[in-house]
């Protein structure tokens, strides 16, 4: 995707559009019909074969024929054919003449010409999109705009309709709502101007699409499809076209870009591996240098995102909320709702600190139980500590263990067990309540010792599976790790470095946990500068944009029924673009993302689509339900139909094939 040439950009600048769009050559017809929403188009063979066809979504551009020197014109897209007034006349002749033309015929009566001329005529059924008018007047006397309405119309009969092709296509498709065209720094071609599936006759002259980078910088964009329609390699043009954006050091908002920090949560392996399948098409071949790619599984240069659940028992804890955040079960509820975060305003209360480290004490013993691997160093493996025991429980094993001399975790383990046997029985708890007014274990020890020993406290009741359901949380855990993944890769996107993080081997469950841990890193950075910056003003603590791209989107992002306004996507989809953090997501379920981040998403790329339901919930934004026939029909890779955020209407587009080979 190299950026525009300055030859190209002044051609296509200094175009005469308004007399340009009125050739002979490329006259289609006149309207029988025309009002604020739709036009209806008188058409003649000839003229179709003139101009090569008129495929449906073909542009067209509406002129009024008695001004001299024309500052406006109507561009309209094609939807499909519409009857005549006269249809019914034709048909009759139609038919007449097939019959007197049968094969059993001993004559066959030829056509008359003034009959032939009638039968070439159809009519189509346009969609106006807006205007293109000259600027009369003020500081942008002269320059052309677009308006994405009709101010006024005239009597039908007063227009001639034309279809644009050459310069004067490139210079609609790539007319931004700003008033401007291609020529800015980051603008980058991003495939050519396609009308339909079939391509008969190639044209002489492709028309180039170019995008604006700036169009994705803490925007949503969202890239729907089925799966070999070309989603992936959208999404590597869009990457690659925001990489040569930070590689410009282009003035944006008054400073030089810093460098934008891009990461990819790669489902499906394919942007961090070369693959058979699409050869040389992996961004990391591209950027290397610039590439750190991790992944939940060892692998050679690639960086592991794993916890030491033991030191970092608040990450690992989290972790492990993501991982049995559907599990139902009351004790796991309990568990989850478990909270080790330091309260500021407790630290000096040694009742608190007490509880807290008993607490993150009986956690750390569920992991050692559950067959987490301590540190090969003895030396460097945990010590329990804790304070406010009593010599009573001390001697509950049967032997003196002592927590606040510090001890191992299978000591900590038996002194935890021995407790919780004698805990219904044991005169020393029914003293400390009558005495405190609450029980020596609260809530938070009491979930996590049902866990650690598989029984309630009573002892009665069947067991449960308890820290069992913590052993699929092990293939997260490292028993060594010197910083947290989510903090070194938070660290890599604030230098403008690309991360690409290979969730392509684990079950669901886990691809979830480890996006949303990341996805949070970053979020909570992105408003502690926000916040910490007050006055909105630019400024170093503001912090470089970040842009996301989710693959396979629908197993990471809320369904559409869950409304929780809470859940991270939605937060990125509704609060990123003040926290300079843009989100691309690719999925072919476009009813399973959430409303909430749908109708946030500003930029959309739409390939093939086999399902109604599917393209329903397309039809909803924009136009695009002039397009949801094509969409079911065409199947070809790469034909996207795209809506970005500085432009007024929908381009039909076939989306270059990205090549990690550099130009």
């Amino acid at each position: 995707m190299a950026l525009t040439t300055r030859q190209q950009i002044t051609s296509l600048a200094n175009i005469d559009f308004f007399a340009s769009c009125r050739g002979e050559d490329c006259f289609v017809g006149r309207p029988f019909y025309f009002d604020y929403g739709k036009l209806y188009l008188l058409i003649n063979d000839r003229h179709k074969q003139d101009v090569g066809g008129i495929p449906e979504g073909c542009f067209l551009l509406c002129s009024y024929d008695r001004a001299k020197s024309p500052t406006e014109v109507v561009l309209v897209r094609v939807l499909g054919p519409t009857k005549l007034p006269t249809d019914q006349d034709v048909i009759a002749a139609m038919v007449d003449y097939y019959k007197e033309s049968a094969p059993t015929a001993s004559v066959q009566s030829p056509l008359d010409s003034f009959t032939r001329y009638e039968f070439q005529f159809s009519g189509l059924e346009c969609r106006v999109l807006g205007t293109f008018y000259k600027v009369a007047g003020g500081a942008n006397d002269g320059r052309v705009a677009f308006g994405s309405d009709v101010e006024n119309f005239y009597s039908a009969n007063n227009y001639s309709v034309y279809k644009p092709s050459g310069k004067v296509l490139e210079y609609i498709v790539n007319f931004k709502e700003d008033g401007g065209v291609i020529g800015g720094t980051g603008d980058a071609r991003i495939g050519e101007v396609r009308y339909s599936s079939t391509t008969r006759t190639a044209p002489t002259s492709p028309v180039p699409v170019y995008v604006s980078a700036t169009d994705f910088l803490a925007k949503r964009t969202a890239l729907f499809g089925m799966t070999r329609t070309g989603k992936s390699n959208t999404v590597k043009k869009i990457i690659q076209c925001v990489e040569q954006l930070t590689e410009s050091k282009m003035q944006y908002e008054g400073e030089e870009l810093a460098p934008v920090g891009q990461i990819i949560f790669d489902v499906n392996g394919e942007y961090a591996n070369p693959n058979r399948q699409d050869e040389g098409t992996a961004i990391y071949e591209l950027y290397k240098p610039k590439v750190t790619r991790y992944s939940t599984i060892k692998k050679a240069d690639f960086k592991v995102m794993k916890v030491n659940f033991y030191r970092d028992y608040e990450q690992g804890f989290g972790l492990l909320q993501g991982l049995l955040a559907d599990d139902d079960s009351d004790y796991v509820k309990a568990f989850r709702a478990l909270d080790f975060s330091l309260d500021p305003d407790l630290k000096n209360d040694p009742s608190y600190a007490t509880r807290r480290d008993r607490r993150v004490a009986a956690f750390q013993c569920c992991l050692k139980a559950a067959g987490y691997p301590e540190h090969s160093d003895p030396s460097k493996r945990t010590r329990i500590k804790f304070s406010g025991e009593s010599t009573t429980l001390n001697a509950l094993s049967g032997r003196t263990i002592n927590p606040s001399d510090g001890i191992t975790l299978d000591d900590a383990t038996t002194w935890f067990t021995s407790v919780w046997a004698s805990y219904s029985t044991e005169p020393f708890f029914q003293t400390y309540k009558q005495k405190k007014g609450k029980d020596w274990a609260d809530d938070d020890l009491k979930a996590l010792l049902r866990l650690l020993t598989l029984k309630n406290e009573n002892n009665r009741t069947a067991p449960i599976s308890g820290y069992k359901k913590l052993i699929p949380g092990r293939s997260l855990h490292t028993e060594t790790v010197d910083k947290l993944y989510e903090d070194e890769i938070l660290d890599l996107l604030r230098d403008g470095k690309i991360v690409i993080v290979d969730l392509s081997e684990g079950d669901p469950s886990i691809q979830r946990t480890y996006s949303e841990r990341i996805c949070k890193r970053i979020f909570a950075d992105g408003m502690g500068r926000f916040i910490s910056n007050p006055t909105n003003e630019r400024g170093d603590n503001y912090g470089n944009f970040i842009q996301m791209y989710f693959e396979e989107a629908h197993n990471l992002f809320p369904k559409k029924e869950d409304k929780d306004l809470a859940q991270i996507y939605n937060r990125l989809a509704k609060e990123g673009a003040k926290l300079r953090i843009g989100i691309s997501y690719a999925t072919q379920e476009v009813s399973s993302i959430s409303s909430n981040i749908l109708k946030n998403t500003q930029n959309w790329f739409i390939s093939h689509l086999n399902n109604r339901d599917e393209l329903r919930e397309i039809e909803k934004f924009y136009d695009f339900e002039d397009f949801t026939g094509s969409l079911q029909r065409a199947t070809d890779k790469g034909f996207i139909r795209m809506k970005t955020y500085s432009n007024a209407f929908i381009v039909p587009v076939q989306i270059d094939r990205f090549t990690a080979k550099k130009a």
